[in-house]
């Protein structure tokens, strides 16, 4: 443990500075190397008191919606890029007086907004869907069956490609480099007549570069043969990498509750409110020096503290009891778990804090009853 957990307040969440220097000098070599441009997805990643690190890696950020892109804007200050489903007419004007880059995800959305974001001097683009199925959980997968996301090239073959800059193909989810190889593929293979008339071509997210089984070498590779081959710009949108194994969720023991099953450890978090992930997946979330029930000495089932029946973590067992202010360390909880929080039940929100190089702990923001109450009416 490379930090002092009694400097920590219970609930936080622990950003490890060193641990995201690592993957940026990562990101850093992908770009030297490939010739790409990777920007910060905010959807994975948003946590803005880090932007200036950030921003001596990374160019820009692309967001998901206005709140986002303003979030760039004002926080991140280089490119803004933006993607959306569906945009809306009473926000698209600010959308375009702040974005440059703009990606619409149907052939309806381009015809409706494409002229304004074209005269507002925006390079535009279209999400295509390339038809691979990297992803096994289809609740993550973009390219599942019925998918809304992209537009599939028989649909492309009759749009008037006039003012597209450029093709957005995002199809992955934490995959590794075979996948990502695979879809540079695929979009080669099922886009190649309309890449010569482009400007950019954006792979998206979901590459997990800094994985420790993440082939880079193999990615700088495709990645340099594509533009060496077709004379784009190429970008990359990681959220998850960036921010990939640099954090914790540090929570404590408030009691322990005796039960016809397991005895149930009640902690000072929220599964449904500050790891949604772990019940929407589901996934089991690590946790330090414990393993799986039964395999140790003593075991617990992990509980949250709102009124949700299901707000359980996981089974665990550890070498000691665990006794009411016990710390736990929930590992690699900073990427796609902060940004989807909620303050269900009125639960008290996880405070955030970093970890600085020079061992020194900064508390960068703990949330209030009136953070509770502003969000509601």
């Amino acid at each position: 443990m490379s930090f002092d957990i009694n400097q920590i307040p219970s609930p936080c969440y622990l950003l490890e500075e060193e641990k995201l220097i690592r993957n940026l000098e990562v990101l850093k070599r992908v770009q030297e190397e490939s010739g790409c441009t990777i920007i910060l997805a905010l959807k994975g990643f948003a946590m803005w008191s880090v932007f200036p690190l950030v921003k001596q890696y990374l160019s820009g950020c692309t967001a998901s919606s206005l709140y986002e892109l303003k979030l760039s804007h004002e926080k991140f200050g280089g490119e803004n890029h933006i993607y959306s489903a569906a945009y809306r007419e009473d926000e698209f004007d600010e959308i375009v007086s702040i974005a440059d880059h703009l990606v619409f995800n149907s052939v309806a959305q381009w015809q409706k907004f494409g002229r304004t974001a074209r005269g507002a001097g925006v390079s535009c683009g279209l999400r295509v869907n390339p038809g691979i199925s990297e992803v096994k959980t289809d609740l993550y997968n973009p390219c599942a069956a019925g998918s809304r996301l992209g537009i599939l090239p028989e649909h492309l073959m009759a749009t008037p490609m006039q003012g597209v800059d450029g093709l957005h193909a995002h199809a992955l989810c934490e995959n590794l480099a075979d996948s990502s190889v695979t879809l540079i593929d695929a979009f080669e293979e099922k886009f190649a007549a309309w890449i010569p008339e482009l400007k950019w071509v954006n792979f998206g997210g979901g590459h997990l570069m800094t994985h420790k089984d993440y082939d880079t070498d193999k990615l700088i590779e495709r990645i340099r043969r594509f533009r060496e081959k077709w004379k784009v710009k190429v970008y990359l949108e990681p959220g998850g990498a960036i921010a990939w194994q640099t954090g914790l969720l540090i929570a404590s023991v408030l009691d322990i509750v005796p039960t016809d099953d397991l005895p149930v450890a009640i902690l000072d978090i929220s599964a449904t409110a500050h790891m949604p992930d772990v019940l929407e997946m589901p996934y089991r979330p690590a946790v330090s020096n414990a393993d799986e029930a039964g395999k140790k000495a003593h075991t617990y089932r992990l509980g949250g503290t709102s009124c949700l029946a299901g707000d359980i973590i996981g089974d665990y067992s550890f070498d000691t009891p665990l006794e009411v202010g016990s710390r736990l360390i929930f590992e690699d909880m900073i990427h796609y778990t902060m940004v989807k929080t909620t303050m269900f039940n009125g639960v008290r929100h996880p405070d955030i804090g970093i970890w600085h190089t020079d061992r020194s702990f900064e508390l960068i923001r703990r949330f209030s009853y009136e953070d509770f109450r502003n969000r509601l009416s």
